[in-house]
C-alpha cells in the first residue's frame, strides 16, 4: 500500500506538470494561430505533435539510441571496476542488464532504480547488498561531479545565455532568514547531539546487542563499497569511462536536436545548454522525468528562439525515444534475460 501511494503521488506529480506544460503551450499555440489567421478548428497542438513525430529523421534517432546504449555499456564496465577491489568479479551481462532494469524501475517511482539495480546485482552475483549500495553511492557521486563539470562548461561557452536565465529567475522578495532561524531545526540538532553523546557513553553495552552488531556489519560493508574507488587498479580507465558516459549523454541531446527540423540548426553550444536544462529535469523527482523534463527543455529551447509548440514537440520526441521506447523495451528484456543468464 505504501508503494502504491508513492507511485500515485509521484505519477500524479508528473502528470500534473505535463498537463500544465501542455495547457500553457496549447494556449500560446492557439494565440499564434489567431495571429496567423488560422481557423481554430484547424489549429490543434496534438495534431501538430503527431505530425512532428512523423517528420523526424530516423537516422539521427538511431544514433541517439546507439549513444545511450554505449553510455550504459560504459556504466556497466565502470560498475565492474568498482567491485574488483572488494574481490568481486561481476559479469558484464549482469552489470549491463541490471542498469537497464534500474532505468525501467525509475519509470514507476523516482529513484526506485537505485534500489532495484543494486538489489538485482546483489542477488544474481551473490554479493552483500550493503557492499553493492556502497558502489552505487560512488556511481552517483561521480555522476554528480560530471554534472557540475557539464554545467561549468555550459557557463564557459554559453555564459551570457545562462546568466540571462538566472537573472530572470531571481526573486525580488526576502527569503525570511535561513534554516538556523527555525527553532525546530535547533531542536533536531540538540536532540541529535544528545543522542550521539549517549551512544558514545553506552557504546560498550550497545556493541553487545545483536541488532547493533548487524547494523555495524552493514555500515562496514557500505564503507567497503565506498572505499573501492580509492583502490582501483586502472583509475585512468575509470575516469575515461565516467567522462565517456556524459559525452554520450550530450550526443543524445545534440542528435535529438538534429533529428527534428525546427531544432536541427542549433549549434553544439546551444545543445550543451539545452542538455543541462533537460538533465536538471531528470533530477527533479517525477517518474522518468515526466513533465519536469518537458518544462525545462522548453525553457532551454526558448533561450534560442525555438517556438513553444516546436519546443514541446522536441521534448516529447526526446522523452519518448529513450524514456518510453528504449527503457521499457530494455527493462522488459532485462526481466526476461536475467533469470535465463543466471539460471545456474
Amino acid at each position: 500500500m505504501k508503494k502504491l501511494i508513492q507511485f500515485i503521488l509521484f505519477a500524479g506529480l508528473g502528470i500534473v506538470i505535463l498537463t500544465l506544460v501542455y495547457r500553457s503551450q496549447n494556449t500560446a499555440f492557439q494565440e499564434q494561430c489567431r495571429l496567423d489567421g488560422v481557423p481554430s478548428d484547424q489549429c490543434s497542438l496534438i495534431n501538430k505533435l503527431l505530425y512532428d513525430f512523423s517528420t523526424v529523421n530516423m537516422g539521427w534517432l538511431l544514433a541517439v539510441v546507439g549513444a545511450f546504449t554505449v553510455s550504459n555499456l560504459f556504466r556497466a564496465i565502470r560498475w565492474q571496476m568498482l567491485h574488483e577491489p572488494m574481490g568481486y568479479h561481476i559479469r558484464l551481462s549482469n552489470s549491463f542488464l541490471t542498469i537497464l532494469l534500474g532505468y525501467f524501475a525509475n519509470l514507476g517511482l523516482p529513484r526506485m532504480g537505485e534500489v532495484v539495480r543494486p538489489g538485482s546485482l546483489a542477488r544474481y552475483e551473490n554479493i552483500p547488498m550493503e557492499k553493492v549500495m556502497g558502489t552505487m553511492v560512488i556511481d552517483r557521486l561521480v555522476d554528480f561531479m560530471c554534472l557540475i563539470l557539464v554545467i561549468g562548461l555550459a557557463f564557459v561557452f554559453q555564459g551570457g545565455v545562462l546568466l540571462d536565465f538566472i537573472n530572470k529567475g531571481k526573486s525580488s522578495g526576502n527569503s525570511g532568514g535561513g534554516l538556523l532561524s527555525n527553532p525546530i531545526v535547533w531542536l533536531i540538532l540538540v536532540l541529535g547531539l544528545v543522542g550521539l553523546v549517549a551512544a558514545w557513553v553506552l557504546r560498550n553495552r550497545l556493541m553487545q546487542l545483536a541488532v547493533f552488531q548487524k547494523f555495524t556489519g552493514i555500515v562496514q560493508g557500505f564503507r567497503d563499497g565506498i572505499r573501492s574507488v580509492f583502490q582501483l587498479q586502472r583509475p585512468g580507465l575509470f575516469i575515461a569511462l565516467s567522462l565517456g558516459i556524459w559525452v554520450m549523454f550530450f550526443l543524445q541531446c545534440y542528435w535529438n536536436l538534429k533529428a527534428f527540423g525546427p531544432t536541427a540548426g542549433l549549434s553544439a553550444g546551444a545543445a550543451l545548454m539545452i542538455f543541462v536544462f533537460g538533465t536538471l529535469g531528470f533530477v527533479i523527482p517525477s517518474p522518468g522525468g515526466m513533465g519536469t523534463f518537458h518544462a525545462l527543455c522548453i525553457a532551454g529551447l526558448s533561450l534560442y528562439g525555438v517556438a513553444g509548440g516546436d519546443a514541446f514537440s522536441y521534448a516529447n520526441i526526446a522523452f519518448f525515444t529513450i524514456q518510453i521506447f528504449y527503457n521499457v523495451v530494455g527493462g522488459v528484456l532485462a526481466l526476461v534475460l536475467l533469470p535465463i543468464i543466471n539460471k545456474k
